[in-house]
């Protein structure tokens, strides 16, 4: 899932996620009872991006499956985390 959004000097990013995942988990589970065990991964990654980059951000959203029909997520995340220098390890990364 990617999200795009603008935060408050206030509010730190994981405090966003944690409060994104809970209540979308909840109501995932309201929703489809059928989805009882659905759950998030455990991580997340959170990149900044300029101004001038948004339009394009909200274009790339809008398209995401078709992206990913050419580069998994995994790929990608892969690539980005290269692209800025950004050590991982593979056994912290995919739940």
């Amino acid at each position: 899932m990617h999200v795009l959004c603008r935060l408050s000097k206030n509010l730190a990013v994981a405090d966003l996620l944690r409060e994104l995942k809970r209540d979308s988990s909840s109501w995932v589970k309201f929703e489809q009872p059928t989805l009882s065990g659905f759950h998030w991964q455990n991580g997340y990654g959170a990149f900044s991006v300029s101004p001038s980059h948004v339009d394009a951000l909200k274009e790339y959203i809008e398209n995401q499956e078709e992206h990913h029909r050419h580069e998994t997520f995994q790929e990608e995340f892969r690539r980005l985390l290269r692209k800025y220098g950004i050590e991982w390890d593979e056994r912290y990364v995919w739940d």
